[in-house]
């Protein structure tokens, strides 16, 4: 059955800061224990480097507490139960839409990230068939083709972006399966690649920044991207509506041809809003993760070295299946969830609470900002000893199921686990199974990683690796 649109959400900052100041205000001081004062310091410190002021007010306060980030009070709620709480138990209680994520609301639309309620409910039903981990299976042929050229350009000595190099091959990826488009048509499909990344580099500059709405702004070069991503995605779908294709395996005309119980399927825009969100979480976050899944294992050459003998013992030089990569190399399921720990791409979950809730002894009431953070909760050494170390013995398939419920989150939790999880975990696996079968890669004497948070956790100025062979010592 089909509901009412969402309701909007203004993109005016002025409005937003003076809406958060009134709701502030009505909460009548009632806000858990943590700094209040008006901070840019702080501000900063939160926007560039949150773990050195989250982890030792989780020391201090234990796992809820708030403090003052430029205008407003926020609420943060770290570790396992917190984590439960609010993605799970206590889901209802807090709104998507009305946190930060409404931020993504001028270049998404009404996606599953921004939406809550019936609406999520009803898009992520429809969907979910076509993340059948059937279908998503028989995404790896384009993954593995697209990989296996991307690496063909590789030479013993080169230096490569290994960041750089694999957001290029993500958007490529995510054009073909996601969206059914050649990125080497020289038509929409390149066209569609230009102008995401054009349209995504908004969320990547500094918050000041993006509140600006003159000409030349980022927001004004935002919104032109976007118009051309509408273009693009709009004729896309008026075609296959046109001509329908069953035997297309991309997301987009599986979406188009979806429908729900009651045989209502998406509308255009649905489909447009759905199919962007999913280039947004998709791309950004297999380009991070692999990144970083090559960064640790450069400085962990026993890890490495257990990966290729896993490797040469299951696959030897063959290309991996798609049941290769869910069933038969557990060392590097194990060497990704680590990663995962370690550098959750979609590090925090930026909530508001739509009703008065007690947690910890306090009470928090609604229309207060409220985030979990599983960058900061998966640090917490209580749960994982050794915080900072690449272990991945932690996840062990015995290991993982005795953590306790909320310890680990670097998809969310509840009814909003990130829908594409297996498409992600899949396309990270294809694509560094080929690398590892080809190469090993060194970091550049000297480079020390810092992380940048947006749009999702990435290293600053890309990851700089020389190639080397990989049976060399």
């Amino acid at each position: 059955m089909a509901v009412a649109a969402p309701p909007r959400v203004s993109s005016n900052p002025a409005l937003r800061v003076l809406g958060d100041i009134v709701s502030e205000r009505r909460a009548q001081g009632v806000f858990p224990p943590g700094p209040n004062n008006f901070s840019i310091a702080r501000t900063q410190q939160v926007a560039h480097d949150p773990l050195s002021v989250l982890l030792p007010l989780y020391e201090e306060h234990g796992p809820i507490f708030s403090l003052r980030i430029l205008h407003g009070r926020v609420v943060f709620m770290l570790g396992p139960e917190a984590n439960h709480y609010v993605t799970v138990s206590h889901a209802n209680t807090f709104s998507w839409r009305e946190g930060s994520f409404g931020d993504l609301i001028p270049l998404l639309g009404d996606g599953l990230l921004t939406i809550d309620g019936d609406h999520q409910k009803r898009a992520r039903r429809i969907m979910l068939p076509a993340f059948h981990s059937r279908q998503v299976a028989g995404s790896i042929d384009v993954m593995l083709e697209e990989a296996g050229a991307a690496l063909d350009s590789w030479a013993p000595g080169q230096v490569v972006d290994a960041y750089g190099w694999m957001r290029e091959l993500a958007m490529r990826i995510a054009m073909r399966a996601l969206l059914g488009l050649d990125p080497d048509d020289g038509g929409h499909g390149r066209e569609a690649a230009l102008a995401f990344e054009e349209a995504l580099s908004f969320y990547g500059t500094d918050f000041p920044k993006r509140l600006i709405r003159g000409p030349g702004s980022p927001w004004r070069r935002m919104t032109r991207a976007r118009a051309e991503i509408d273009r693009i995605v709009y004729a896309e779908v008026e075609a296959r509506r046109a001509n329908p294709d069953s035997q297309a395996t991309d997301i987009m005309s599986m979406l188009i041809q979806a429908t729900d119980e009651d045989g209502t399927g998406l509308s255009d825009k649905e489909i447009r809003d759905q199919v962007v969100t999913l280039m947004f979480a998709g791309h950004d976050t297999s380009t991070s993760t692999l990144s970083f899944l090559l960064y640790e294992l450069s400085k962990n050459p026993h890890v490495l070295e257990g990966l290729w003998e896993e490797q040469d013992r299951v696959l030897g030089q063959a290309p991996p299946t798609a049941e290769n990569l869910v069933r038969d190399l557990p060392r590097l399921d194990m060497a990704l969830d680590e990663t995962l720990r370690l550098y959750p791409p979609a590090w925090i979950g930026p909530r508001r609470a739509v009703e008065d809730f007690e947690f910890g002894g306090h009470r928090v009431r609604a229309g207060t900002y409220v985030n979990y953070c599983s960058w900061a909760s998966h640090r917490i050494p209580e749960v994982f000893p050794e915080p900072e170390a690449f272990i991945p013995e932690r996840f062990t398939p015995e290991a993982k199921a005795a953590l306790p419920k909320g310890a680990y989150i670097p998809f969310g939790g509840g009814s909003r686990t990130c829908i594409g999880m297996r498409f992600g975990q899949l396309e990270i696996k294809a694509v560094a199974t080929l690398l590892l079968q080809r190469h090993r890669l060194e970091l550049m004497p000297g480079r020390t990683m810092t992380i940048r948070q947006m749009p999702t956790l990435s290293p600053t100025g890309g990851l700089p690796m020389r190639v080397r062979e990989r049976a060399a010592a």
